[in-house]
């Protein structure tokens, strides 16, 4: 059997049930990659360490989640993603809830490690049940949504978990937080009620001795590695741009706090408007590379001029909009690139390994950008940020489709 040959729901109404679990659980990912930084500081007064101490927490959820995210994504292509990506969501709520019982430093650092360990079935689950369910014509769509609620996910969580903090301490946010996972690992186990086109397709998944040497063969091909160089430079551009973004702006020009905070919300907001836009852009073209050159160009100037100009606020606002804007119509498009030179079967392993460029990419980051900083030197995080730009569009010019067997 190939996936040719499964069922595919062709209804509007089916896709966007599927659309919407999965987005839900993308939601879930992303609000629990950042459960601790809004609370960092409570939490480490309750426990009375230090900075760099309740930091590893952080640092062995993104470790855990790097190395096996590839192994989750074999594990998809195997069983099939819907399985996994319960067991995800309710792996890692079980962990947040203990961190929320148990009053113990150490418990914490392993549940955050338990909580990486979950973090890996997203991107493989999420990617191989919308390519194996979502009827072609409304893929991009598709992993415009997908894209759009991970980031809708972040931006919420700051938020609520402040206040939830006010309401029943960090403890209870941790808690209350558990209780999201678990609601939507009951809605994914109670609205599927038909069986898996993924599972059906990881039948066709190469069984036997010669499976793993051919798929670490396709994971070594030039397309597969040249994608995940891409998502490291992405990851590395969106950590200069958002993580950095604030510290480096101030100690530039001068620009004030406040400024900076609401150009680095445009940022994100038109970031977020960009992808919902970028879906529909997919929909309509078959030129993903195009369109991912064209943002990362324009993406590249506007940090090239924020790191050589003082703008002023009303020209820093209309560079950053305009980047934010691109930076997140190249997401759909970044995906399906991705899409083409996968085959049949293998989404979950292929999605899965070159997503771990977010993790490389993210503990890169800190220490290029904070180097810099730490040498007087924060205009060279746009000037890095311009040139991690125009190296993706390296990557998406040299990659070509596979030919066909």
């Amino acid at each position: 059997m190939t996936t040719s040959d499964i069922t595919l729901p062709r209804r509007r109404g089916g896709d966007a049930r599927i659309i919407g679990a999965v987005g839900a659980a993308h939601f879930v990912s992303h609000y629990y990659i950042l459960i601790l930084p809004p609370l960092f500081d409570i939490v480490r007064g309750d426990y009375g360490v230090s900075y760099t101490k309740l930091g590893l927490a952080i640092t062995v959820f993104n470790v855990v989640s790097a190395l096996l995210q590839t192994p989750a994504g074999f594990l998809v292509d195997r069983i099939g993603a819907r399985a996994p990506l319960i067991g995800g969501l309710l792996l890692g709520a079980a962990a947040f809830a203990v961190v929320g019982l148990v009053h113990s430093f150490w418990t914490l650092i392993v549940m955050f490690a338990i909580a990486g360990l979950a973090n890996t079935v997203y991107h493989p689950a999420d990617y191989a049940i919308l390519s194996h369910r979502i009827a072609p014509e409304r893929i991009g769509h598709a992993y415009s949504i997908h894209t759009f609620a991970g980031m809708f996910g972040s931006a919420a969580a700051p938020a609520t978990l402040v206040f939830m903090e006010s309401l029943w301490g960090w403890r209870g946010a941790f808690l209350a937080s558990a209780v999201l996972g678990f609601a939507v690992a009951l809605w994914l186990i109670l609205q599927w009620d038909e069986p898996a086109a993924s599972a059906s397709a990881a039948k066709s998944a190469p069984k036997g001795s010669d499976a793993t040497p051919r798929t670490w063969q396709l994971l070594t091909s030039a397309p597969i590695l040249l994608n995940l160089l891409f998502f490291v430079l992405i990851a590395l551009v969106s950590g200069g741009m958002q993580n950095f973004f604030i510290v480096s702006l101030t100690a530039s020009w001068g620009t004030s706090p406040g400024a900076a905070n609401a150009a680095l919300t445009a940022y994100l907001l038109f970031s977020a408007l960009g992808v919902l836009a970028g879906g529909v852009l997919a929909m309509r073209t078959g030129r993903h590379a195009l369109v991912a050159a064209v943002g990362l160009i324009v993406g590249a100037v506007g940090a090239l001029l924020i790191g050589v100009i003082d703008l002023g606020t009303v020209a820093l606002m209309a560079v950053v909009i305009v980047s934010g804007w691109f930076a997140g119509i190249i997401m759909p498009s970044r995906d399906m690139i991705v899409r083409a030179v996968t085959p049949p079967g293998s989404f979950g392993t292929v999605f899965g390994f070159v997503t771990v460029g977010f993790n490389i990419g993210g503990i890169i980051a800190p220490l290029i950008f904070g180097a810099m900083l730490d040498h007087g030197a924060p205009h060279w995080v746009f000037l890095s940020t311009a040139l991690f730009s125009l190296l993706a569009v390296g990557t998406v010019g040299a990659v070509r489709r596979p030919e066909r067997g």
